[in-house]
């Protein structure tokens, strides 16, 4: 498969579209076959070459940082009741921590952050200095990286707003289907189809 062909998907899902008035998101589908969610575990970090967003990040850290919303250990008795902690979770796109506090993390969010796949990960979000240039350096790799857990036999990606052009949203849908052959146990042979969709549009195949 080359990025020529998700530029080709994305020309006819463009004509299929309804005209809307806003900025559509642009998903890359992956549907699945011969995978049993149950039982092949499936959670990966993905770079991609074009930057999707900013996300909104907070950090479990000993120290205040000026780069992050910071949550301290002192502080973590405040989110000792579930619907606080909610609140907190679902305010964030993504949370790091610094190890040493790890421990801690899981006792008082973890109920919290683990259902819904927000878990400081030592893949990406788990750091063992609190430095600015440390700090720095992972919300650049957060902000040009997606997370897939694949919980049912299909996977969903966004890959960027429409506004962003054909060219980089396939050169990231490229990015992100070749990631995840890899890493499937059965590479193509788990690959039932492959579409792209924008918000308001009905999903479009993919030659492979």
């Amino acid at each position: 498969m080359s990025e020529e062909q998700f530029i080709k998907a994305l020309e006819k899902a463009k004509i299929t579209e309804k005209k809307v008035n806003f900025d559509q998101t642009v998903d890359l589908i992956i549907n699945l076959k011969n995978f049993d969610v149950r039982k092949e575990a499936f959670n990966i970090f993905i770079p991609l070459p074009e930057k999707i967003k900013n996300k909104k990040i907070a950090g479990f850290l000993e120290k205040d940082s000026k780069l992050i919303y910071t949550i301290k250990k002192d502080n973590f008795p405040s989110y000792k009741e579930k619907k606080d902690a909610k609140k907190l979770v679902k305010s964030y796109d993504f949370f790091i921590a610094n190890a040493k506090l790890m421990p801690a993390v899981a006792t008082t969010f973890g109920r919290v952050l683990g259902p819904v796949g927000k878990m400081p990960s030592p893949q990406l979000g788990v750091i063992m200095s609190e430095d600015d240039k440390t700090i720095e350096s992972l919300i650049n790799k957060i902000n040009s990286n997606v997370r897939i857990r694949v919980k049912e036999p299909s996977i969903k990606i966004g890959i960027g707003k429409e506004s962003i052009g054909d060219e980089k949203l396939a050169s990231n849908a490229f990015a992100a289907y070749s990631k995840i052959l890899q890493t499937l146990p059965k590479q193509k042979d788990n690959i039932r189809n492959v579409k792209i969709k924008l918000t308001m549009g009905k999903p479009v195949n993919v030659e492979i």
